[in-house]
């Protein structure tokens, strides 16, 4: 059989094939298969590279829930001169924020003074709102609550600004927006991304469980046990954080990341269908991720 310049003919069960037909045919079928998943928006990237692996209505704008708290915590984490070990005196409007809202948890007593470290644990592991307020009255800028809060969400959103973000927007510290507190899974990646390279912010999300000693009103002190929310902590190797979120408008939300053998993946999903189904979801991206 002759064959032109272009390349080497193959004679294939009577089928003449070239040879760059060859390679794009192996590479076709050596590519992993884009997995399906529950959640209506994903996104997944190379840490190192910041190169995309997998998308999913990745621009389209959604309620985050509690992954906002990941802006939360690289606010506080950016302030200058931060003294992680300053003492925070809880107050029963942070309390009451609960109540009213039927908000997770991290279950702060009135009166008792937690480091910001500290918040930052009940802030992340168990997704307290009564810490995302405390942080946020810390934080902000003003001489009333509700003026200090204001400013703290400006911060969130001046710090979104300057990552040049066009697809994000914060009305509250925690994810209990009202209306107009939203993001994207490429977005909420970025910000997770950038939140990763502070050490602080690292120790804190692949944290599984902590006992932290706070001091009470009276001097005296008492344990704090805090379990993270996030379930890929201990079933699938490599995590290394990050958040969990969930709301009426949200569903089920899900940053994650993870190495293996020098390779960081890090990703969201967003408005997945159950918890079950966003760690689901979660573990199928990063298995396509780390085969890219």
């Amino acid at each position: 059989m002759k064959t032109g310049k272009a390349g080497i003919a193959v004679l294939v069960a009577g089928t003449v094939i070239t040879s760059g037909a060859l390679t794009a045919t192996a590479q076709a079928a050596t590519a992993p298969a884009k997995p399906t998943v529950a959640a209506v928006g994903g996104y997944v990237m190379n840490n190192g590279t910041g190169s995309s692996l997998y998308t999913k209505a990745a621009d389209t704008r959604r309620s985050t829930g509690s992954t906002t708290k990941i802006m939360t915590a690289k606010v506080v984490l950016a302030q200058k001169n931060l003294n992680l070990d300053s003492k925070v005196t809880i107050q029963k409007a942070y309390s009451d924020y609960i109540v009213k809202n039927t908000a997770s948890s991290a279950r702060l007593i009135v009166g008792d003074k937690v480091t910001v470290r500290q918040l930052l644990y009940g802030l992340m592991l168990p997704s307290g709102c009564d810490a995302a307020y405390a942080l946020a009255d810390k934080f902000g800028s003003g001489s009333t609550r509700s003026a200090r809060v204001k400013s703290f969400i400006g911060k969130m959103n001046k710090s979104a600004t300057d990552m040049g973000l066009k697809n994000t927007h914060f009305d509250s510290f925690d994810g209990i927006g009202k209306g107009a507190n939203y993001s994207t899974p490429r977005d909420l990646t970025k910000i997770a991304s950038s939140a990763m390279k502070n050490s602080t912010f690292r120790s804190v999300v692949k944290t599984k469980s902590t006992k932290q000693k706070v001091t009470t009103k009276s001097g005296g002190y008492r344990n704090m046990s805090w379990s993270n929310t996030n379930s890929l902590l201990g079933t699938y190797s490599g995590t290394i954080g990050l958040k969990t979120g969930s709301g009426p408008q949200a569903g089920y939300c899900l940053v994650f990341a993870a190495t293996r053998s020098g390779k960081t993946v890090i990703g969201t999903v967003l408005k997945s269908t159950s918890v079950s189904a966003r760690t689901s979801d979660a573990k199928k991206l990063m298995d396509y991720g780390f085969k890219r």
